[in-house]
């Protein structure tokens, strides 16, 4: 017997009579009976299956989908495999049978009896391949990603070890370590930090660059500081047009987080604070800027909008805060920290937090004198 004799010979009507997608590898086809040399004479130019990628094919005729598109590249990656039922029994991932992988792993005795009772559900897995780049922001929402009917390229992330090759429409991107996917449509897609950094690697064009990293932030997608720290790892922050789009980014994304600041403030009636103003002892040291501050009560509040930077790392950037932080505190002050990811999340349970320590102050030290200046 070879490879790729069937293992029991079937008919192929059962493999054509299930809902989309129809998509199966050509191992998956070997454990329903089908041969290779079967399978692609059902290939042949009029015939009822199509193959879309090595390996992978479409059980019936016509133009794919664009979520048979990406299937497919997931299924040539060695990603998710949908699975289409067989003759007798439902059908896996790797295309057995459950009845099949049920004499794998029942045990014997009671539970042997309650396994044939139920059918068997493996544990979800983490998987090995997930759309990334353009196909990924346009799963994500993206306005200004293509639709996925007009993508002629489909970036599929693999672990770096993994062997498969672009062909084809799929471009294979390889990354040291993976991130969790999100699943969007039944799929596994790249976080929109990591499917931008991978888009934008393929990218010259300014404009374009530019146009994607505002529109994450504009339309909530995710913080700069991700999309900065994924551009980091991927040592794209060295190219001009890139820079420039990150400076943008970072402007915009202060820009965003102090108006809802200011929504906050007005919207939930808290008090009027001194806004973007410099806190400096009187004829001694600078203690540092905050985006506002309440004299009366001896409270700042400070947005966190830091980004990585090549020439700063993560622990020294915090430090930055800390020490304006604990000098602040040391005269009394007290310091709110928020960030633009909880102002989105909800207003009101900020302006509580604020609130509280204003109605607070009155039960504190009085705070050291102070002088504020505009920053």
């Amino acid at each position: 017997m070879t490879y790729d004799t069937p293992l029991s010979p079937r008919p192929l009507s059962h493999l054509t009579q299930e809902a989309q997608p129809r998509l199966l590898t050509a191992a998956a086809l070997r454990e329903h009976g089908i041969s290779a040399a079967a399978a692609d004479e059902r290939c042949r130019p009029g015939g009822p299956w199509q193959l879309l990628l090595p390996g992978v094919y479409l059980l019936r005729p016509g133009p794919p989908t664009s979520d048979e598109r990406l299937r497919a590249a997931l299924l040539y990656a060695g990603g998710e495999c949908p699975s289409i039922p067989a003759q007798q029994g439902n059908v896996d991932c790797t295309g057995r049978t459950l009845a099949a992988g049920l004499r794998a792993r029942t045990p014997s005795g009671a539970a042997a009896s309650a396994a044939s009772a139920a059918p068997y559900c493996p544990p979800p897995e983490v998987p090995d391949a997930m759309i990334t780049g353009l196909a990924a922001l346009t799963l994500h929402g993206f306005t200004g990603a293509p639709p996925l009917r007009t993508l002629d390229r489909i970036d599929v992330l693999v672990p770096r070890t993994r062997r498969p090759r672009s062909t084809g429409c799929v471009h294979i991107v390889r990354g040291q370590s993976l991130p969790d996917p999100e699943e969007i449509t039944g799929l596994p897609v790249a976080p929109v930090a990591r499917a931008l950094a991978d888009t934008v690697a393929g990218l010259t064009d300014a404009g374009v660059v530019r146009r994607l990293l505002l529109e994450s932030v504009r339309n909530g997608h995710c913080e700069a500081g991700a999309v900065v720290g994924e551009l980091l790892r991927a040592r794209l922050l060295g190219r001009p047009h890139v820079r420039e789009a990150v400076d943008a980014l970072v402007a915009e994304s202060r820009a965003l987080a102090e108006g809802l600041l200011y929504e906050m403030v007005f919207r939930h009636r808290l008090p009027d604070p001194c806004w973007n103003v410099e806190l400096r002892l009187p004829g001694g040291p600078r203690l540092g800027g905050v985006d506002a501050y309440w004299p009366e009560q001896a409270v700042a509040l400070e947005l966190d909008t830091r980004t990585p930077r090549p020439h700063l790392d993560g622990d020294a950037q915090w430090s930055e805060y800390a020490r304006k932080r604990e000098a602040l505190e040391g005269l009394g002050i007290t310091v709110v920290h928020l960030t633009p990811g909880k102002l989105r999340e909800g207003l009101g349970q900020q302006a509580a937090i604020v609130r509280t320590a204003l109605m607070t102050a009155v039960e504190r030290e009085p705070a050291e004198y102070v002088t504020v200046t505009p920053r």
